[in-house]
Order: structure tokens, then C-alpha cells, then sequence
């Protein structure tokens, strides 16, 4: 089940969803007109994660105590192989909560194509709200349709941590870490494994699933190339100079031995054997009390400042259910949940980043008291979203066995692997 970590969705969402597309069009549901403007009592799921349940539990008690005629009551979402399964099921059954909180945007094209979301620009106020509260990133968040079939709620803009002790074992300036171009990270990569300092400089899952792109290829491709998404406009994008140097970066790496091309059965980082990782703000909290850490931008073969480097924003959303009656409670309480008071009680309960521009400023008080967070809550602002369109799990798990040839094995040179992965997914996109 997905949750602030990065466990994520599974490939088995594509064939389950598609295989219940029909059963999804069949199925009776309440009636969308009545439904826009129907109060009352209503579901509403949260993810399996200690502290977003705690928060959640909080602000629902908040609701109920204003609004007892439109009790809200709330579980974890149910249990499943992953999360995005048991929805995809919940959607063929027409039993799904009305909001969702903790749903993942590559899942959203899937979840409409079941006609299981709500279009929250169905409601007067639905396309102003979401993009007063998100700002410019809003827009990455609109369906292919023109539509927002999603809140974008909070992220865990993507980072590099690393070990300070072990940067010092390696006779590296842990305070100073060489790391903003290319070079420098490979050079201190290689000063990483050759002194023995850790078994590895970085060791993200080499392994095969559609996902674990988010966290090595994407990240690198977002900030080398200024900001693209992997798709625009309905085009690839990453069979570009951009492109080429970050599969180039990479397979020097796996090439080196600076990672390892298995997997490590635990927490790589935690555990001592490796000097760094791609993590989000989540990690403020796993690691505060085991290792001395540092935070840098995702490095660029040029090493531009952190006010000009983009990442992945490993974002969730809030959705509405096209299973509930009662839409226009359920609206108001997406709006509560994400007003300028739950989210600073968000982030203070979670450490993860509400989706809203300028957290330093708004929320100034809280990082002064909580340092750590500041430089994730900087990256914020700066965070590129998969692309919202139809196929999008097809088009993650194409590019994923690529980058397994090419990157992580070696077996395709980069000047083949990238045109022929363009042209796939440029024919996957057309067929959707």
C-alpha cells in the first residue's frame, strides 16, 4: 500500500483496471446532477501512514463538530496487494469512498478511463480553488480532456541525502559536498567505494517496475533539462541532449560499480552500505536520530544553483469518487481539508509539503522551529509531475525496461535505446 515512503503502485493496476473498464461503464451510480448539490454524510479513505491517519482523525473531528448533519467518517484504504488495486476494485464494485487522500497522479488517467472520478471543475468554484491554492504547477495536473480529476494535495520533492560520516571516511568535505555537476559526483562517488568508506556512493531499486523511475531517470531528466515532463503536449521528451547526458550519467555509474546493479534487501542508506539516496522531506524523520546527514539538489551535468534545478515532486492527490452522493459535502470538506490551517496542521504533523507556493513564507514560523525541512520546502516550488495522460502506467514501464537495458545492464547503447524507446511510447500514446 502506498504510503509517505516510496512504496508505490504496482504494474497489476493496468491489467486489473483495464479489465474492469467494462464492468465500470455498466455499473449504476447516483445520478451526477442531483449528486453536485447533495449534503450529507460521507466516506473518506486515508492512506496507511501513522501520521497521516493522526492528522486526518483530527481535521475530521474539526468537520463534524461545525457540520453534524454531514458526519464524516473515515478508514484506511482497504488492504490489497497495493492501494491503487484495492481503488481500481472499489471502482468496479461502486463502493469507493467519496475522496481518497493519498492518490497517485500516474493512476488518475486510469481511474478516469473506469469513469471512477469525479471532474472537479464540475463544481462552480472547482477549477479556481485548485489553481489558486497550488499555483503555476496546477496546470500539470489537468487530463488530457481539459479537466481536474485531481486535488494536488501534498509532495516529497526529490533530493539527494547523504551520509556525512561516511563523506568523511572518504576524506570528502561533508559540509561542502562536491556534488552539483556530473564530474564531481562521480569523483566523489568513486573516492566513496574506493576508500571502502560504504559499499556503494548511491544505491537506488535497480529493479524492473514502472515506479522506480521516480527516483534515478526522472528526478536526473527534470532538472537536466530545465523542467521538462516526460511527456508534453503529447510527444516524448527525453530523446534529447538532456536525455542522453542523464542516461549517460547513469550508466557510468552502474558501468563503475558505484551502484550496484542488485537489489539491497533493506534500508541501503540507513544500514551504512551506501553514502546517498533519493529521498523526499519524509526522510527529516527516518533518519534524524541515526545518521548525520546533509541535503543537495539532484546534480546537473553543468552544476546550475539549487533556485534553478526542478525535481520530481512524488506528489499525491485528493480525487472524488464517482460513487458518492453526496458531492457537494464532499467538495467542501476537500476544500477544508486543504485550507491555509489544515495544511500548516499538515505539515506540522507529517513534515511533508502542502501543495502551495511559497511554504518558506507562509508557514515562516514553523521552519524556523523545524530547520531541517527548509531546504525540501524550497524545492517545492520547483517540482515537475508525471504526465497526466491516457496509457500512463504503459508509458512508465516502457521507459523502465529500457533503462534496464540500457542503464542499469549496459546492453543497448544510449544513442539506440533512447529513439527506440521515443517511438514506442510515441506509438503507445497514439493508441490511447
Amino acid at each position: 500500500m502506498l504510503s509517505t515512503s516510496r512504496t508505490k503502485v504496482a504494474a497489476v493496476l493496468l491489467a486489473l483496471a483495464l479489465t474492469g473498464t467494462a464492468a465500470a461503464c455498466s455499473r449504476s451510480g447516483p445520478d451526477s446532477v442531483s449528486a453536485a448539490t447533495a449534503r450529507g454524510p460521507i466516506t473518506v479513505w486515508l492512506s496507511n501512514n501513522a501520521q497521516e491517519v493522526a492528522w486526518g482523525e483530527k481535521m475530521i473531528a474539526s468537520w463534524n463538530k461545525a457540520h453534524p448533519d454531514q458526519r464524516v467518517t473515515s478508514q484506511q484504504i482497504p488492504a490489497g496487494k497495493t492501494s491503487e488495486e484495492a481503488l481500481s476494485a472499489s471502482i468496479i464494485a461502486g463502493n469507493s469512498a467519496c475522496l481518497v487522500f493519498n492518490t497517485s497522479p500516474a493512476s488518475v488517467p486510469q481511474f478516469q478511463k473506469q469513469a471512477g472520478l469525479v471532474p472537479l471543475d464540475d463544481f462552480p468554484d472547482g477549477a479556481q480553488y485548485i489553481e489558486s491554492r497550488t499555483g503555476p504547477r496546477a496546470e500539470q495536473y489537468r487530463f488530457e480532456d481539459g479537466s481536474y480529476y485531481q486535488l494536488p494535495w501534498k509532495s516529497n520533492p526529490v533530493m539527494i541525502l547523504y551520509n556525512k560520516d561516511i563523506f568523511r571516511k572518504a576524506g570528502l568535505d561533508p559540509e561542502n559536498p562536491k556534488l552539483a555537476t556530473y564530474e564531481d559526483f562521480l569523483d566523489s562517488s568513486r573516492k566513496i567505494v574506493t576508500s571502502g568508506a560504504a559499499d556503494a556512493a548511491i544505491w537506488p531499486a535497480p529493479t524492473s517496475e514502472f515506479f522506480q523511475s521516480w527516483f534515478d531517470f526522472y528526478p536526473a531528466f527534470i532538472a537536466e533539462s530545465g523542467g521538462k515532463s516526460l511527456v508534453e503536449n503529447g510527444k516524448p521528451q527525453f530523446d534529447s541532449p538532456a536525455g542522453r547526458r542523464v542516461f549517460d550519467f547513469w550508466r557510468t555509474i552502474y558501468r563503475e560499480k558505484l551502484a550496484p546493479n542488485e537489489t539491497f534487501p533493506g534500508d541501503a542508506l540507513g544500514g551504512g552500505k551506501t553514502a546517498m539516496s533519493t529521498v523526499g522531506p519524509w526522510a527529516v524523520a527516518t533518519y534524524k536520530d541515526s545518521i548525520d546527514w546533509g541535503v543537495v539538489p539532484v546534480p546537473t551535468s553543468d552544476g546550475r544553483p539549487a533556485s534553478q534545478i526542478s525535481t520530481f515532486s512524488d506528489e499525491k492527490s485528493v480525487a472524488m469518487f464517482s460513487a458518492c452522493e453526496n458531492r457537494a459535502t464532499a467538495w467542501d470538506l476537500m476544500k477544508f481539508a486543504t485550507s491555509p490551517e489544515q495544511d500548516g496542521a499538515f505539515l506540522a504533523d507529517t513534515g511533508q509539503m502542502p501543495m502551495r507556493p511559497d511554504l518558506l513564507r507562509t508557514y515562516a514560523d514553523w521552519f524556523a522551529e523545524n530547520p531541517d525541512y527548509k531546504e525540501f520546502a524550497d524545492q517545492a516550488d520547483r517540482t515537475v509531475e508525471v504526465p497526466a495522460v491516457a496509457g500512463s502506467i504503459d508509458v512508465w514501464q516502457t521507459l523502465r525496461d529500457g533503462w534496464t537495458r540500457s542503464v542499469v545492464f549496459g546492453r543497448e547503447p544510449t544513442g539506440e535505446e533512447l529513439p527506440r524507446l521515443s517511438r514506442d511510447i510515441t506509438s503507445l500514446l497514439d493508441e490511447y
